[in-house]
């Protein structure tokens, strides 16, 4: 039902920064969990950031300082903040919601609450040059 669709993406040199968005337009929805996760070719979907209602948040160890996210109150759109960005964060970004009845099979623990991502974005691309 609800698609969310990521923005931001680009093409940055090593230290710079990016900002990546996501919702779902033409939705009214709300959510628990909201995240982002990242994946490279050959490599398993790697969860990067989340936000737990509460304003609980969650951050892989390798992003942590330089990334960081935002909801708005609903926890219907979500933002990542990525500074001091290098090559090895390059990669497709997905935002993710834990939508009610989606299912899934990604989860992230945010301060003791098991979120279950379900709904997706399509993607948007992260390239970070040397």
């Amino acid at each position: 039902q609800v698609h969310l669709v990521e923005s931001g993406g680009g093409s940055v040199q090593a230290g710079g920064s990016l900002r990546l968005s996501c919702g779902a337009p033409g939705y009214t929805y709300s959510s628990n969990c909201m995240a982002w996760f990242r994946q490279v070719p050959g490599k398993e979907r790697e969860g990067v950031a989340a936000f737990a209602a509460g304003g609980s948040t969650y951050y892989a160890d390798s992003v942590k300082g330089r990334f960081t996210i935002s909801t708005d109150s609903t926890l219907s759109t979500v933002s990542l903040q990525m500074n001091s960005l290098r090559p090895e964060d390059s990669a497709m970004y997905y935002c993710a919601a834990d939508l009610e009845g989606y299912g899934g099979n990604h989860y992230i623990s945010v301060d003791g609450r098991r979120c279950r991502f379900g709904a997706w974005g399509q993607g948007t691309q992260v390239t970070v040059s040397s």
